[in-house]
């Protein structure tokens, strides 16, 4: 397997879009961190494409024109996709693909849509992944202090010759390189996307409530079970000190008593399990049966499922506890 290319700001020429006119469509948490970002980074000539709402008004605010995504498109030589997966491919193809020129460079920070063949762009443009492995309000706080923030960076599409130079040079003006630029393939960014939200994180949720199932059976107070698990956020200051350190080696941080509790437990416990969840989870990404069971939820039933879904994981005994929890902590 070729080693992973990482860039860092010496390997970012921002030269090469400092006088470029950059389009921002989508003004979200997003849009605004990096629109921010570039703008202070040198980048002269940044607008923004949206319709008349919340965010075309803090657009304003922000010091940037707003214009309809039409001619943002149009007037644009770079253009930012920052909207939601299911909403992005209808604006594209009714608002986006028809300014759109020979030698164009759209960015995306998820390559969702361009993975599942929802958005097919015109072979005349450079299509590019400058994509931030962190919020918005990351984004930009990162920035401001300095550090930075590490983000993925892709070409789909190389109608210039230049495209990975390029999406090189919009990672560093909002301010990625300073922390790194991993280069990967779209369909590395949609995956890993995915089964983070699909397989990672159910499987952690589950981990909370079952423990805390079995220790209520066992008589133990519900705010001090909730206290100890995370909500003291001791495991928030674990998985940073793992970000920094590696998720193993923070355990010097422990106790000598939680170091061998952690890595004996670690050792005894049955992982067949969790490979089994994670390939199937895999499997159903791979294989297109998540996207087309997502386009079902949105087109059929109308958000249906998720909000039935949301309905029974706030009215869990979980989070009725946390309720009370919280009420006692203020």
């Amino acid at each position: 397997m070729p080693k992973t290319k990482i860039y860092y700001d010496q390997d970012a020429n921002l030269d090469l879009i400092k006088d470029k006119t950059i389009a921002i469509i989508g003004y979200g948490n997003q849009g605004s961190a990096q629109a921010l970002n570039m703008k202070d980074s040198g980048v002269k000539n940044i607008l923004v494409g949206s319709r008349k709402d919340s965010s075309a008004e803090q657009a304003v605010q922000d010091g940037f024109p707003v214009l309809p995504i039409e001619e943002a498109t149009q007037k644009a030589d770079i253009i930012f996709i920052l909207l939601p997966d299911e909403v992005a491919p209808q604006i594209f193809q009714e608002q986006i693909a028809p300014g759109l020129a020979p030698h164009k460079i759209i960015n995306f920070a998820s390559a969702y849509n361009i993975t599942f063949h929802k958005i097919q762009p015109p072979n005349f443009v450079d299509v590019v992944m400058a994509a931030p492995r962190m919020i918005g309000k990351g984004v930009r706080e990162l920035y401001l202090s300095g550090e930075g923030f590490p983000a993925f960076v892709g070409v789909a599409q190389d109608y210039s010759g230049q495209a990975l130079e390029y999406g090189k040079a919009l990672c560093k003006a909002i301010g990625s390189t300073k922390k790194g630029a991993i280069e990967v393939k779209f369909e590395d960014e949609t995956f890993l996307d995915l089964m983070t939200e699909q397989a990672t994180w159910p499987i952690i949720y589950n981990v909370f409530n079952e423990v805390f199932k079995c220790e209520i059976e066992m008589g133990h107070p519900p705010e001090a079970v909730l206290m100890e698990m995370y909500v003291s956020k001791e495991p928030a200051v674990m998985m940073d000190k793992a970000a920094d350190l590696g998720l193993f080696k923070q355990l010097p941080y422990h106790s000598h008593t939680s170091q061998f509790g952690q890595l004996i437990g670690y050792d005894a416990f049955d992982k067949e399990v969790i490979r089994k969840f994670v390939r199937e989870r895999y499997d159903r990404i791979k294989q297109g049966i998540f996207t087309k069971e997502w386009d079902q939820e949105q087109q059929v039933k109308h958000l249906a499922t998720l909000k039935a879904l949301e309905e029974k994981a706030f009215n869990s005994d979980l989070s009725k506890a946390e309720v009370e929890l919280h009420d006692v902590l203020k």
